[in-house]
């Protein structure tokens, strides 16, 4: 047969009946525990037999059997058939599949542990399935997505790291993999929606992805992400067992950048939102591109005219161009019923570019704006609007409309969230009543805004990620979990840890955080080193938690609108030597990650050990180095010590190799397959006399690549014999 087996096929193909398989629910298990490298008695071979799969069933799901047939190839050389023989992979959904539902009805496959659960897997081998074929190796979805986290499982149980394309991690070679004989299954998701928020995405992802995809597809708008780009952001998402995604903001606009992108993303399965400033499936770059704000005297006038594309003004308020943008949210509510793709509307207005309304914060306003969503929601979708899954997302000024008293209707997930540094401010209060949209969290690996952004390297410690995700699972938020993680690439470990945390959080007890470090070591590395690397990650994550590198700086003060540097003032105090200290344990930190490095085998496994752990550690100890270096020179230069100069010549060999490690990634790494990726400014935040008003918290707007005394101010050196 062909890669795909037809419908007619099977239907054909006579079933006998066979007594049925014991009702009991298939046995969790952790990811791929199923999976041996080594014969036992009743195993599979899992080298050699084809994947099959019903081309009828739902699209994601005849994608995902050729991921498995491509990952199966990945680690044995070996790439399976399609077509059918003695012992054969069969991949499908209950209801959609006839390969699945002619087991089911013939009595060969018991489903009733995970029939109507969402999102539920099962893989089991099955003896004489069909004519012609001695066994079969089942991976039976309650749903599509289902079915494709079932495939994946595999794929992470031979090997294959969720990381794989992003970070060019290989896998280690296997000759022989085989399936442990029993009924298997990773259960039902405990947070329904999971996923991710792409933000923050300039310099770093905006730069590289429309250089390594293609440009964005809307006239004028070159540096849009394509359907490509978003296919890979779709496939990691769906191989970390999440669902939903939140895509890029900054001058993007999902719709627009690439028609192809709603519909790739419901060929994939994945659930689309948009954020907490983007209401009713609209992106607020649809807006900013199309419309031209009016501008108005201090009586309210129009001084000057502007217009939209829905006949208003063109100002995005509510109260002066309500009409307008009602328009926009119908037409962005017509959209996905048109397209049939499967979203999740975010309900609210927050100002235009991520801040609070510019129509004030009254109450009465806010129930007004959520009242005509819902209207439009019923009358474009001609359901009841609790048919439709809505969110309002209560983030940073949008939370005192909920404390105030304001409500949502109960149908609506209401999000609650951190304090954008990683400390969640609301947790759902017991002596409420249920909600039936329950609660959501929105949480930040990344951030941009006040007090100062963060967005280079990761610096999440799991430590307090999982006490802040187990408070809020232990007081019943479990509807909808979204993270902030910027460029994706950087925050790869924080986000794995949130969407596994958001599948089980019984599986992740505090006790239990080593051995996930170690579990992402040897998925990534291989076993040989994975305790000494999983002991790195967990010194990384408490280092950076310490002090995020964006915080590196002098203190700065305004006196009398100038702007005063106190050079014996650093982030750290130089009594009892707590700038030598710290620094210190990053350079070691540095070593012992670099020993790491030296022994891992070379090509591949050396490039994603450099992506995932090695460049952020050296990177970022060596830029404790340069500060520590500098800040001391400054204090020298002051006292006028000779050591000044010794200093000046350290901080500046440190910027160099700040800027060789930066290239390393841009060029040398996977064949320069991150060419323009480390391009993200992190030193000198706060410099308001160099970079303006915003300097306090927005970085730097210098390229990396400029000259050494417009990164940092310069060091000073003092004349032979001053000292």
């Amino acid at each position: 047969m062909s890669a795909s087996v037809s419908r007619r096929a099977v239907l054909g193909a006579g079933l006998a009946a066979v007594p049925v398989l014991s009702s009991r629910s298939p046995q969790p298990m952790e990811a791929g525990a199923y999976i041996s490298f080594s014969r036992t008695t009743g195993a599979f071979p899992l080298v050699g037999a084809p994947v099959v799969v019903d081309p009828d069933d739902h699209p994601g799901v005849v994608r995902v059997a050729g991921d498995l047939r491509a990952d199966i190839e990945r680690v044995t050389g070996v790439r399976p058939g399609g077509g059918l023989a003695r012992e054969v992979v069969l991949v499908g959904t209950i209801g959609r599949s006839a390969l699945i539902d002619g087991l089911v009805a013939a009595g060969k496959l018991d489903v009733s542990g995970i029939r109507g659960s969402w999102e539920t897997s099962l893989q089991t081998v099955v003896e004489r399935p069909l004519p012609g074929v001695d066994r079969a190796f089942v991976v039976a979805g309650s749903d599509p997505r289902g079915t494709i986290f079932g495939a994946y499982d595999v794929s992470y149980g031979i090997g294959v790291s969720p990381w794989h394309w992003w970070d060019d991690v290989p896998p280690t070679r296997r000759d022989e993999i085989w399936v442990l004989p029993g009924r298997y299954s990773q259960g039902t998701p405990a947070v329904k929606y999971r996923g991710f928020f792409i933000n923050d995405e300039n310099p770093a992802l905006g730069t590289w992805a429309p250089a390594y995809f293609g440009p964005g597809k809307a006239p004028g708008y070159p540096g849009g992400f394509t359907a490509d780009f978003y296919a890979r952001v779709f496939e990691v998402l769906l191989r970390l067992k999440g669902n939903y995604l939140w895509p890029a903001v900054w001058g993007r606009a999902f719709a627009e950048d690439d028609p192809e992108n709603h519909r790739r993303a419901s060929e994939y399965g994945i659930v689309m939102g948009t954020s907490h400033e983007a209401p009713m499936m609209r992106g607020i770059e649809e807006w900013n591109r199309h419309a031209v704000a009016a501008v108005r005297d201090s009586s309210g006038a129009i001084v000057t005219p502007g217009h939209d594309p829905y006949g208003g003004t063109g100002e995005w308020s509510y109260r002066l161009n309500s009409r307008a943008i009602q328009a926009y949210w119908r037409a962005g509510v017509q959209r996905m019923v048109d397209q049939g793709f499967e979203g999740v509307v975010t309900l609210g207005m927050r100002g235009n570019g991520d801040t609070s309304l510019p129509d004030g914060d009254g109450i009465e306003l806010m129930q007004e704006i959520i009242a005509a969503q819902r209207q439009i929601i019923e009358e474009v979708t001609d359901r009841p609007a609790a048919e439709t899954r809505q969110v309002w997302t209560l983030y940073k000024e949008v939370q005192r409309y909920w404390d105030r008293g304001l409500r949502a209707p109960e149908d609506v997930t209401v999000v609650l969230t951190d304090d954008n540094w990683g400390n969640v401010r609301k947790h759902p209060d017991p002596a409420e009543p249920g909600r039936v949209g329950g609660y959501g969290l929105y949480y930040h690996f990344d951030y941009v805004g006040a007090g100062r952004n963060y967005k280079w390297v990761d610096t999440a410690n799991l430590r307090n990620v999982w006490e802040q995700l187990h408070t809020a699972h232990a007081y019943g938020n479990r509807e909808l979990w979204v993270a902030n993680v910027g460029d994706l690439k950087g925050n790869e470990l924080p986000t794995e840890f949130f969407l596994n945390y958001a599948w089980n959080p019984e599986d992740w007890d505090l006790g239990r955080l080593g051995e996930w470090e170690r579990r992402y070591a040897r998925q990534n590395f291989g076993a040989g080193q994975a305790d000494e690397i999983a002991s790195v990650l967990a010194a990384y994550g408490q280092l950076q938690a310490r002090r995020k590198p964006e915080l590196l700086n002098r203190r700065i003060t305004l006196v009398d609108g100038q702007v005063v540097y106190d050079d014996q003032q650093t982030p750290f105090a130089f009594g009892h030597r707590e700038l030598e200290r710290v620094t210190e344990e990053w350079r070691e930190l540095g070593r012992r990650a670099e020993r790491i490095g030296r022994r891992l085998p070379g090509g591949g496994v050396r490039d994603a050990w450099f992506e995932l752990v090695g460049y952020a550690v050296a990177a970022t100890a060596n830029l404790y180095e340069l500060r520590s270096a500098e800040f001391t020179n400054l204090l020298y230069a002051a006292q006028g010590r000779a050591a000044t100069n010794s200093l000046a010549d350290a901080a500046e060999a440190a910027l160099a190799r700040d800027f060789a490690l930066a290239d390393r990634f841009n060029s040398a790494v996977a064949g320069g397959k991150w060419a323009g990726f480390q391009t993200q400014p992190h030193i000198d935040y706060g410099d308001v006399e160099r970079y303006g008003p915003n300097a306090g918290w927005q970085q730097p707007e210098r390229d990396n690549v400029a000259l050494p005394d417009v990164l940092f101010p310069a060091v000073r050196r003092v004349g032979v014999g001053e000292g």
